[in-house]
Order: structure tokens, then sequence, then C-alpha cells
């Protein structure tokens, strides 16, 4: 049986800093994307890739701002679907492109996923979304629409907007059915669109999910094998930014908890990437893979390359055999 990879993607991957987000520039940043999963595709693994929409909601924030009056303002849920529709599009695209007609078939899902209602982060939001307003703009908007604003690291005041646990993917079956046909599929963009439990249906909320924790929460119910969390360096730095600075190729799950301990993994960076990594070994995954798009495919070989990213393993790794 084919072993199963969980892809996770940035959305600033798609949207690189510098750029302004045009359509050349997003559907050139898909491809080398998509040759990667290609790459993991012809090494015998079944993929599923779940994308971050971080730049793109704020960009669809920024036209509801500006737009306001010409056309209904739409709740923040309706703009992540927007962008799980955007970028499940190029994604498609680009793997048919990449896969020069040998991949099976790609299929985009619109995924919701369900949070809890009585999350502590809906009594505290703290996720910056969309433009950048002055104060007295924020305080305007904070009044009118009841949002909560606050301060962006100095450059102006912005919407915070919390950003609940994932439970649980409403889509599952249906993704699970299309990975055991061997499919390529895209789910769970921008962690899913957040919804709560309404009696026996779901009612969109205005929240942001944290992809990587959506990727490992459907990475751990679809039972795969290895989870990969992509992001813009080849490996996890321990001291980062001080002379003792190194990357480390491999680490148990307590070896990686014991860093976390001590501060080595900042929120702000790599705190939410290593804290799915851990959580999916200890939900039974055999290997997470913390890297960029280059060595993805590398780091899941066993042994692994020379070109390996930072992977975080059981006591014993068990790559080669299904959970």
């Amino acid at each position: 049986m084919s072993k199963i990879a969980v892809v996770a993607l940035g959305g600033n991957a798609i949207t690189r800093s510098g750029q302004a987000g045009t359509f050349a520039e997003q559907t050139e940043n898909a491809r080398s994307m998509a040759a990667a999963v290609c790459r993991m595709r012809d090494a015998g693994w079944t993929v599923v890739l779940v994308h971050g929409n971080g730049p793109q909601v704020g960009n669809l924030a920024i036209q509801q701002e500006a737009g306001a009056d010409r056309v209904p303002d739409l709740p923040l849920f309706w703009l992540g679907a927007m962008t799980e529709g955007q970028l499940g599009c190029l994604l498609t695209l680009s793997l048919h492109e990449a896969g020069e007609g040998r991949l099976p078939g790609v299929v985009s899902v619109i995924t919701h996923t369900v949070v809890d209602a009585d999350d502590p982060a809906f009594a505290n939001p703290t996720k910056p979304i969309g433009p950048f307003f002055d104060e007295a703009a924020a305080k305007q908007h904070a009044t009118e629409q009841g949002w909560t604003v606050g301060e962006d690291a100095g450059r102006g005041y912005r919407r915070l907007v919390p950003s609940p646990k994932p439970k649980e993917i409403v889509e599952l079956e249906a993704i699970r059915a299309l990975v055991d046909q061997g499919m390529i599929v895209v789910a769970a963009g921008g962690g899913g669109i957040p919804v709560v439990r309404d009696g026996h249906a779901y009612r969109g909320i205005d929240a942001v999910i944290d992809k990587d924790l959506a990727a490992q929460r459907l990475a751990s119910a679809l039972k795969a094998d290895a989870l990969v969390l992509v992001t813009d360096v080849a490996q996890v730095m321990l001291d980062y930014g001080k002379p003792t600075a190194r990357g480390i190729g491999e680490m148990t799950v307590d070896e990686a908890q014991t860093h976390a301990d001590d501060g080595q993994f900042p929120e702000g960076s790599m705190g939410p990437k290593m804290r799915a990594a851990m959580q999916f070994v200890r939900e039974g995954g055999c290997t997470a893979v913390v890297t960029n798009a280059e060595r993805a495919c590398a780091s899941l070989d066993t042994p692994a390359g020379e070109d390996a990213g930072t992977r975080i393993v059981a006591t014993e790794t068990c790559m080669g055999a299904r959970s």
C-alpha cells in the first residue's frame, strides 16, 4: 500500500516576502511546490497538500475595505472559503503541469474545520489580519463593526481575530476516499473554514485556524505515515542567532519537547510547526519533517539523505510500516 504524507505549505510560499501577489508571481511560486510534490509522488508517496492563505486572505480583506461603499461586506470565514477555491485552483493546475500527464488525478476539496465554540481563543483574539489602519480608523471599526483591534509591531493597527484549535475535519471521509484511490488531494486550505456545531448542522464563525495544526489534525485522522511542514529554511536551528547556532537533522519527540521547554522554538517562527510535528508523532505518526520544498522528498528517505531537513520521530523510527 502506498504511504501517505500530508504536506503543509505556507501561504507565504505562494506570495513570497517582497512580492505583490500578482497572478504571475503566485503561479510561478506554485510551480516549485508542485515539482516537489511530484518528486514525492514518484518516490511512492500519496500526497495530501494543505496550504496557508495569510497573504491571500489579507489581500481580500483590503479589497473588502476599499469596496465597502460599493459591495456588501462579507464575513471573514467566507473570505477564507474564497482563498480555498483560489489557491486550490492554482495548485491543481500547477500539479497537472508538473505531473506531465502521469498523475492519476488531483482534487481540491473545500474543507470545513470544526472548532470549539468555548475555545479560550474566542475571548482573547490575537491573530492580526487584513489592512493596517491609523488609531482613529481602527477605533471607528471597533465601534461600528464590533472588531477587536490592536497595534501590530509598530506598523499601525489591525483587526485581531481568534485562532482556535482545530478539533475535526468535516470532509474527512471524502478526503480519505480520494486518498484511497491514489489521488493527490488539496484540502484544509488556510486551516479550513472555521465552523462550530449548531445542532445537527454547522455555522461559520470568524476566526483563523493555524494551518500547521489543521494539517496535523488531518494527518493523524488519516493515519498518515508522515507530516511534512514546509518552510523557507532547510533545517530547524538550535540556538538561532547565536555563535552556537546549528541545524539539527533528527530528534525524538522527547528531545524536541526538551528543546521547546528551553525556549528554542519561538511562537513567531518555529513554535507552531514544532507543536504540530510533536503532536503528530505522539498520536502515532511515524515521522514529522520540517524543511523547505527542495529537501522535502529527501527528508522522507530511510536513512535520510544528505540533503534532508529536520525529522522528528518516536523513540524508534517506524518508516516503512503504516500506523
